[in-house]
């Protein structure tokens, strides 16, 4: 049994054990490219799948940790849509709705919810007025912020 879900992991950046073992990585995509000035992005997740429709029962998880894409102006062969992925212009209110409301489902009563979110394109106030819930306490200033939630019973 893994105790924590990061449910769109992309190239596991922030995590200090990038295979650790109490950790099912998520993302929609895998993929893999050396580019030329030497970096690499490599996503590799556990499970291919959406953070619209997890493929998780509920209450699976005492953690989740959501960093999804933050970007909505990004080419698709930037570095950045690359490394980051990349939301919908269109939809990315409706797919960060369906998002967190996925990311409660699989919690179990009390679990906590990480959210990472970067306010380059889209700000934090927008991102929230997404959600169905107010966030326990978190980063108010920086330009990327991690809040915490907690699912109820």
């Amino acid at each position: 049994m893994k105790y924590i879900l990061d449910a769109a992991c992309g190239s596991r950046m922030f995590w200090f054990d990038k295979a650790n073992p109490n950790v099912t990585f998520m993302d929609n995509r895998q993929y893999y490219e050396k580019l030329p000035t030497g970096h690499i992005v490599d996503v590799n997740p556990d499970v291919v799948a959406d953070f619209t429709e997890m493929p998780f029962s509920d209450n699976s998880f005492y953690m989740v940790v959501w960093d999804p894409p933050h970007l909505i102006h990004a080419g698709k062969t930037s570095w950045l849509a690359k490394k980051y992925g990349k939301l919908d212009q269109d939809n990315w209110q409706t797919d960060l709705s369906k998002g967190f409301s996925e990311c409660l489902r699989v919690l179990k009563p009390h679990g906590t919810l990480i959210f990472k979110w970067n306010t380059c394109q889209i700000p934090m106030n927008q991102v929230l007025e997404c959600f169905s819930q107010a966030p326990l306490f978190g980063d108010k200033r920086s330009k990327t912020r991690w809040l915490v939630f907690m699912k109820g019973e």
